[in-house]
């Protein structure tokens, strides 16, 4: 029962060391998708704002080049401006602009941007279908931004809407718009890092390997310390024999073991013949030491791995036999009686012999017989054995006189 108790513990140790794995992984999993969402938020944040920029100046210009040429969905007179030096000059407004961002930070291949519409000017700017999604949420649901996660390829794509400004309408007007709408929006996609998770499993493997070892050896010391202290609660601490509470148990067991089985079980009550005399003359240190060397005597006579033997209560003991008859339990007890008197332990007050001697009584069991009445039938046949003389072995059946 005590290792079911350990093992529960050791599962309970295992599911809170994997809990505390799953909880950080899925904190660390959430920190690096705010990341993201931080990441892509700052990026559109910065490209609106050099939009205004270019906005509230009314575009930029800068010379035509083979990476710069004239945005033909620019419809303004003053697209194209061609200096005295033979240099061309064209205009980039915003949306033009921000293409251009695009594709420089595209060919670094590390993040891309996209203005998109769902009434595009520039075919170019047409939404994907993930992009249209989000437009269609921008303008029906009034949300401010949209994002998702792609396993394959590891990638993130953010998206928010773009307000229109006034500095807007001077190239937007003619689509209807009106400070306030959402003409469009902005895509921010960039690869992600994948979550390292081998710290987090290493570091919990560790926790719960020392914590498996600490349970481990915790649990040995406690189950060392539990079986000593109910082999304590079960002895006699001065003659290191059972007690009485063991011997209750003993003999509950094996008497339904026995009838169960239908097999013998003997009982035999032992007295320490005039031990209160003993006691009166010699003193309790020397009694303590008779009743010692009278338990191991019994202890040395009685030797079947299946045999009890226990302190009674104060200079009585008792005998659990099973598997024994009533002849063969007489013959025992007869053994321990000349045990005794071979200690030849001096006893001046005693009124049968001029030594320490003890009386015995025998009960076995029978089929119609009763746990409580076997052992009230060992001390009646103990009580013939003290009334017959002391010094001899009395059982239920009857009396053997020494």
């Amino acid at each position: 029962m005590r290792r079911q108790y350990i093992a529960m513990i050791a599962v309970f140790w295992f599911a809170l060391v994997a809990a505390s794995a799953i909880w950080n992984i899925s904190q660390i999993q959430a920190a690096n998708q705010q990341a993201d969402v931080q990441v892509a938020r700052s990026f559109f944040e910065l490209i609106v704002t050099v939009r205004e920029w270019n906005a509230q100046h009314g575009g930029v210009y800068v010379p035509v080049s083979d990476l710069i040429q004239p945005n033909p969905y620019l419809n303004v007179p003053d697209r194209d401006i061609h200096l005295p030096n033979g240099i061309t000059l064209t205009k980039v407004n915003p949306a033009y602009m921000t293409r251009l961002i695009a594709d420089l930070a595209q060919n670094g291949n590390k993040i891309r941007f996209h203005i998109t519409s769902l009434k595009p000017i520039n075919p170019g700017n047409a939404a994907d279908v993930w992009e249209t999604q989000a437009l269609t949420s921008f303008e029906r649901e009034a949300q401010l931004e949209l994002y998702s996660w792609d396993a394959q390829p590891q990638s993130f794509t953010y998206m928010a809407p773009l307000i229109t400004q006034s500095s807007c309408l001077k190239c937007h007007e003619q689509q209807g718009y009106k400070v306030g709408d959402i003409r469009g929006g902005i895509s921010v996609a960039f690869r992600t890092q994948p979550v390292v998770i081998w710290p987090v499993l290493l570091s919990h493997a560790l926790i719960a390997l020392v914590g498996m070892v600490a349970i481990t050896l915790f649990g040995q010391q406690l189950t060392r310390a539990f079986s000593d202290l109910e082999r304590l609660s079960q002895i006699d601490s001065l003659t290191q024999l059972h007690n009485r509470g063991y011997f209750d148990l003993y003999l509950h067991r094996e008497f339904l073991r026995s009838r169960r089985q239908q097999s013998s079980l003997s009982v035999i009550l032992c007295d320490v013949d005039y031990f209160k005399s003993y006691n009166d003359i010699y003193g309790h240190q020397t009694g303590d030491s008779c009743l010692r060397q009278i338990a191991a005597a019994l202890t040395a006579t009685v030797k079947r791995p299946g045999d009890l033997i226990a302190r009674y209560g104060g200079e009585e003991f008792v005998m659990v036999l099973p598997d024994t008859p009533a002849a063969g339990a007489i013959a025992i007890a007869e053994m321990v009686r000349a045990k005794i008197e071979t200690l030849n332990i001096s006893h001046k007050g005693s009124h049968v012999s001029n030594h320490v001697t003890i009386s015995l009584g025998v009960a076995a069991f029978c089929e119609d017989l009763k746990e409580e009445t076997l052992l009230e039938r060992a001390d009646q046949a103990l009580y013939q054995a003290k009334h017959a003389g002391r010094n001899m072995v009395a059982s239920a059946a009857l009396t053997l006189t020494i």
